[in-house]
């Protein structure tokens, strides 16, 4: 693994580590310039050797990313945790993301608290082999909100990856807020180069919008030399049973407001009667646009992986709210439900393992 260059760095960045830092021609105008000139960035963070010591039981360490939030995250650094752990792997999932955390939702864990023992601080295990962290369980009211400035985010993040307490595990999950702010280039730091991330994976939906936000997160990932394990194209596209959807009369509705007949009921048995084949149907739409080709399109441009799509699927959605796995659920359909567990096994993949 390459020296990790600030992400807010000047182009040819000599590493902050080097003989040149904050000296070189490149350097001038950096925000880092000084830092790095006065030698300061060059000091080893004694820390750095506790960190690699806490985490030494723990075999492959995974960062989830995303370039814009929104776009199924965290739900998909749940649901990758949760398959893991039912694939009988020591599991654990990291919650970096200090603003707007999600983590003990989506694995039905509110109102958990965190003990602290001479070993450190005790994840909050959700089975016996699936253990989470995050501030969500250290804040008295899950409605405040968290407003610290870059120094105070990472000071926690370090202790996390410090001070606790994992044991033996085959894989740590950590979810990263959107974006390349200070919770990104901090993690990565704390990591390496001793107990540095296997890689990451990051996750769009198929429109341009998103998109642009991941080929930067993908620069961003080259430039602290972090491997890209591939990309997830989340909310493809919507695939429901044709008994899944609601039918609504239109030419019945009266002016701009009126109300529109819902028709739902009575559409179903005419189609029972008549062509009764047709409810065992799975329609398909796409609701986000993919013109510029997705996620796919843009992976193979980009040169990393791609490593599958996962459907816009309530019942997915559903999971996430009620903090269970995926798996546990029976969707209209299960094509959802294939196409996480495949996206899970290309990921385990990509990390030299197989489930």
């Amino acid at each position: 693994m390459t020296e990790a260059i600030p992400a807010n760095a000047n182009e040819h960045c000599p590493g902050p580590s080097s003989e040149q830092a904050g000296k070189s021609s490149s350097c001038e105008g950096c925000p880092n310039q000084n830092v790095c000139k006065s030698g300061a960035a060059q000091a080893v963070d004694p820390d750095l050797e506790k960190i690699k010591a806490r985490l030494r039981g723990v075999k492959h360490k995974l960062l989830v990313l995303s370039g814009k939030g929104g776009v199924g995250k965290s739900t998909l650094s749940a649901q990758i945790a949760f398959g893991l752990a039912e694939s009988g792997k020591e599991v654990g999932l990291l919650d970096i993301d200090i603003c707007g955390p999600s983590v003990p939702k989506m694995f039905g864990v509110e109102g958990e608290e965190v003990h602290q023992s001479n070993m450190g601080w005790s994840p909050v295990y959700v089975e016996d082999n699936l253990g989470v962290m995050s501030i969500g369980f250290m804040l008295p009211d899950p409605n405040e909100a968290v407003v610290w400035r870059g120094p105070r985010k990472n000071a926690l993040i370090k202790q996390f990856v410090k001070d606790v307490d994992w044991g033996e595990l085959d894989y740590l999950v950590v979810d990263a807020p959107p974006g390349t702010s200070d919770e990104h280039i901090s993690v990565v730091q704390y990591l390496q180069p001793d107990a540095q991330f296997d890689g990451a994976v990051i996750v769009s939906t198929p429109q341009e919008v998103s998109l642009i936000d991941v080929r930067k997160e993908i620069n961003f990932c080259r430039k602290v030399g972090l491997p890209v394990l591939g990309v997830v194209e989340n909310m493809s596209e919507l695939r429901l049973k044709l008994s899944s959807f609601r039918f609504y009369d239109y030419s019945s509705a009266v002016g701009s407001k009126g109300e529109p007949e819902d028709c739902t009921e009575k559409t179903l048995a005419l189609i029972r009667e008549k062509v009764p084949d047709l409810e065992q149907l799975v329609l398909s739409t796409q609701v986000l646009s993919n013109a510029s080709g997705g996620a796919e399109a843009m992976a193979k441009q980009m040169q990393v992986p791609f490593l599958g799509r996962i459907p816009l699927d309530p019942s997915l959605g559903r999971a996430a709210e009620e903090g269970k796995s995926f798996a546990e659920y029976k969707p209209s359909h299960p094509s959802s439900q294939v196409a996480l567990r495949s996206v899970i096994e290309a990921t385990a993949k990509a990390l030299g393992e197989e489930l």
